[in-house]
């Protein structure tokens, strides 16, 4: 729980970061780009080489190769899962200018796979899948196991053309499911979220602009119906872009927070025997020009606090308050309020392994800058992290994570994607604050299956395999 008094939450690490020049960056996602089993952050350039940046023990550096960095395409957001169940993520990286205009031939779609010789190449660009490459402007694109598989395919909003969702035939080529399961419709897509929200299965958000968003809940058996307008979610006049999925008021299930641009934001709340409910206080309503919505404890004292990636504006911090879980207060993000900053895209992990989330932003737009890092306050919280696997040794994107402590529950998401382009690490982060002893831990993936950990020690990372059997 917050204590008011204490010291800020952020401090800048932007100096860890080797050769940050001024550029146009946007999207974000976390996977294991070189194969080593950590993590990277990858970030879509508009003007210039994507990176990807690798924790080095003292700095990042950029590795990324001449195929991921794709210096001639604009990119725009990005998103990684495992396709082809070869245990190794792969890049699903939308191209095209930032200007919300029809795209070229030359700014169509990667998708990036990772070779046996450690090259990619890009199966767009493969003669069967030639067709499928997407040449319309398109701000978000996340992962989903719509059958509990563990193939993923990537779910595509697009800006007023029918939205796209690719997956793998049983050919070894791309399709296009969305026609056949009547998820081609057409809307200003702006963000996109996929995971177990009414059930262990991975539904879809799409939140849209000038138009109602759409809840896909999967039915069980791989297909969706759109629930939006059942469980009040719609939000027709507004225009949505990040979003994300927490228990925001503790009752041991997932609501739902996101932003509007420059129009009142919304944290939608479910309650026992009701659809979802505008539970937003007027601090975190009041409008901006939000591009990305984070939730992640970044103190460890086992509340999560919501983070607002703002565009030309301060960014915004809340936290719960310490009379009230259920209410959120605005907190000092201080280092990263960023009032000139023209955040495009934002995302967290903990790549150096120390404990605490990292947090990286994108900037773009009239006051071009460089990335920005920050870390949480040092201190002596405990905290423990879950890695979920598939079955063929992948991160288990959407799978669901509980954990009881210290009397109470928390619980996470493995992210899949969380709007306008980005994706966060695919690791279940608790903070435990002066909690030392976990009592269990509840691990279930987008099949339904389900494990639960006895006291499993804390500070550390638990990469979790599939139960096979």
């Amino acid at each position: 729980m917050i204590n008011f008094d204490i010291i800020p939450m952020f401090t800048e690490h932007s100096y860890t970061i080797l050769d940050n020049p001024f550029t146009a960056c946007h999207g974000i996602a976390v996977s294991d780009l070189d194969g080593d089993q950590r993590f990277e952050f990858f970030i879509c350039c508009e003007n210039g080489s994507n990176r990807v940046l690798k924790w080095m023990g003292s700095r990042f550096r950029d590795i990324a190769d001449p195929i991921l960095a794709d210096a001639k395409h604009p990119a725009i957001g990005a998103a990684a899962a495992d396709v082809d169940g070869d245990g190794r993520e792969e890049l699903f990286v939308l191209n095209g200018s930032s200007a919300p205009v029809r795209r070229s031939r030359s700014h169509a779609d990667r998708l990036f796979h990772a070779c046996p010789d450690g090259t990619w190449m890009d199966w767009f660009a493969c003669p069967g899948n030639r067709h499928l490459q997407g040449r319309s402007a398109s701000r978000s694109v996340t992962a989903v196991d719509r059958r509990g598989t563990a193939r993923y395919g990537f779910f595509v909003p697009n800006l007023n053309q029918p939205m796209r969702y690719f997956e793998m035939a049983p050919n070894g080529l791309l399709t296009d499911v969305a026609p056949s399961l009547g998820m081609d419709r057409t809307a200003l897509g702006r963000g996109a979220w996929a995971g177990p929200l009414l059930s262990a299965r991975m539904d879809i958000v799409c939140v849209n602009a000038h138009g109602p968003n759409f809840l896909f809940a999967n039915n069980g058996n791989g297909r969706y119906t759109n629930v939006a307008s059942t469980l009040g979610l719609t939000d027709a006049e507004e225009q949505g872009h990040g979003i994300v999925a927490l228990d925001a008021n503790a009752d041991g299930c997932f609501d739902l927070c996101w932003g509007n641009w420059e129009g009142p934001h919304r944290l939608m709340i479910r309650e026992a025997g009701h659809p979802f409910r505008n539970r937003t206080s007027p601090a975190m309503a009041y409008p901006s020009p939000t591009c990305t919505v984070i939730a992640a404890d970044f103190d460890n004292d086992g509340y999560e606090e919501i983070f607002f990636n703002v565009h030309g504006e301060p960014n915004r911090l809340f936290g719960r308050h310490p009379d009230d879980p259920a209410d959120w207060v605005m907190l000092d993000a201080r280092a990263a309020l960023e009032p000139e900053g023209h955040g495009t895209g934002a995302a967290v992990a903990d790549l150096d392994g120390d404990g605490r989330l990292e947090l990286l932003i994108a900037h773009a737009g009239t006051n071009e800058r460089s990335l920005s890092l920050y870390r949480g306050p040092i201190n002596d919280h405990h905290w423990l992290r879950i890695l979920p696997l598939t079955r063929h040794g992948a991160p288990a994107r959407g799978a669901s994570v509980a954990l009881v402590a210290g009397g109470r529950q928390q619980i996470r998401v493995i992210d899949a994607g969380s709007g306008c382009g980005c994706q966060m690490e695919p690791v279940a982060h608790f903070g435990l604050g002066t909690t030392a002893r976990v009592d269990t831990v509840t691990i279930t993936w987008p099949d339904g299956c389900a494990i639960t950990l006895e006291t499993p020690a804390i500070r550390r990372t638990l990469t979790i395999p599939y139960p096979h059997g």
